[in-house]
C-alpha cells in the first residue's frame, strides 16, 4: 500500500543531523512505493533542502520564520501539525532526539494519535508495518504495529542506514507559511556545555570513561584516542558525579543512548543503568583492571589493565595503522 510519509528533517548548527536521513531511510520503508516529503523547520533552511533530495526525498517543504530559529515545543509544534494539515500524510516520523523525544509525544497529543518510540528498525511483513523497539533498559525487544490512524514513530539514530547518497539529485524547496503565535517559551541564546567535534549520539566510535579515569586530566588519553579513530568522548554518571566531566558526556539510563559501530569502555564496572546506554553497541571493548567487573559480561572483547597504560598503546597502534593505510 503506497503512503505518503513525512520526515522532519533535525538541524543543528546550520547543518542537517545524520538521524535526518536515517528517517528517510525508514520512511521508504514505510511508504511502501508511496511519496516521502521532507520537512525543514528554522529561520533560513530551505538551502538544506538539497541534502534531503540526495538521500532520497521525493518533495521538500520548508516553514521558515525568525520565532522558528532556536527550536521551542510551541513554535515547532504550529509548523509541523499545520504542514500534517496540509499535506494529510498516512505517516510521519522523527528522529528519537532530544528534540524528538520532547515534540512527538506533543504531536501525538495534539492528535490524538498513537506513537512508537525509539524504533530500532522497521520492516514490512505479513501486510504489516513492523517496528523493533528495546524495552526494560534493552534487555528485551518487542515488535510493534499500527492497525489505524497515522503511522507515528520516532527511530533511535544510528541505527537504521541510510540511503546512499546520490550526489545528482535535486528539487524545488516548497516554502509554506505558518503563523507562528502565542509562543509561551521564547529561546534568546543558546549555551553549549557538550564537547566540540563528532556528535556524541550519532559517533560511529565511542571512548568512555568511569570512575577509573581518576580526575579530569584523566580523560586526556580518552580525547587522543578518540580524535585518532574520528570518535566521540562519552562518559559513565559515576564519573560525571565525580566532575571528571560534564554531564552532556553522561551514557546511560539517565543519560544518553548510544549505538556506535564500536565502544571502548576505560575504567567503567559496567552497571546496569550504563548497559542501558550503550549494549546495543556493534563492537564493544572493555578496559578494566578488575577481571571481575561486570562490563565484560557484555564485552566483545576485553582487556584487563590499567587504562592510562593501555590506552595510549592503543593510540600509537592506530596512529601506525592511520599511516600505513
Amino acid at each position: 500500500m503506497a503512503r505518503k510519509v513525512l520526515v522532519l528533517g533535525e538541524v543543528r548548527d546550520g547543518s542537517l543531523r545524520n538521524v535526518s536521513f536515517e528517517a528517510i531511510a525508514a520512511a521508504k520503508t514505510v511508504a511502501e512505493g508511496g511519496e516521502v516529503v521532507g520537512v525543514l523547520i528554522g529561520d533560513a533552511v530551505s538551502a538544506l533542502g538539497t541534502e534531503l533530495y540526495q538521500y532520497g526525498a521525493d518533495k521538500v517543504i520548508a516553514v521558515e520564520d525568525e520565532k522558528l530559529k532556536n527550536y521551542t515545543p510551541d513554535g515547532y509544534s504550529q509548523a509541523l501539525l499545520a504542514v500534517l494539515d496540509s499535506e494529510k500524510p498516512e505517516g510521519l516520523i522523527l528522529g528519537h532526539t532530544a528534540m524528538g523525544k520532547d515534540l512527538a509525544p506533543k504531536i501525538a497529543a495534539k492528535l490524538g494519535s498513537g506513537l512508537i518510540s525509539d524504533a530500532i528498525a522497521v520492516e514490512a511483513a505479513g501486510g504489516n508495518l513492523v517496528f523493533t523497539r528495546p524495552i526494560y533498559s534493552g534487555k528485551a525487544f518487542e515488535k510493534k504495529f499500527i492497525t489505524d490512524g497515522l503511522i507515528f514513530a520516532t527511530i533511535r539514530p544510528n541505527n537504521i542506514a541510510p540511503l546512499e547518497k546520490n550526489e545528482a539529485a535535486s528539487g524545488t524547496v516548497a516554502a509554506v507559511t505558518v503563523e507562528i503565535k502565542d509562543l509561551r517559551t521564547i529561546v534568546k541564546e543558546v549555551v553549549r556545555k557538550a564537547s566540540e567535534g563528532v556528535d556524541l549520539s550519532e559517533a560511529k566510535v565511542v571512548i568512555a570513561g568511569g570512575r577509573g579515569v581518576k580526575s579530569a586530566d584523566g580523560f586526556e588519553p580518552l580525547k587522543e584516542l578518540a580524535k585518532v579513530l574520528g570518535g566521540a568522548v562519552g562518559a559513565s554518571r559515576g564519573a560525571c558525579d565525580a566532575d571528571y566531566c560534564d554531564y552532556s558526556l553522561q551514557i546511560g539510563q539517565t543519560g544518553k543512548v548510544v549505538t556506535p559501530d564500536l565502544y571502548i569502555a576505560c575504567g567503567i564496572s559496567g552497571a546496569i543503568q550504563h548497559l542501558a546506554g550503550m549494549s546495543n553497541s556493534k563492537v564493544i571493548v572493555a578496559i578494566n583492571k578488575d577481571p571481575e567487573a561486570n562490563i565484560f559480561k557484555v564485552a566483545d572483547y576485553g582487556i584487563v589493565g590499567d587504562l592510562f597504560e593501555v590506552v595510549p598503546l592503543l593510540t600509537e597502534e592506530f596512529k601506525k595503522l592511520k599511516i600505513h593505510s
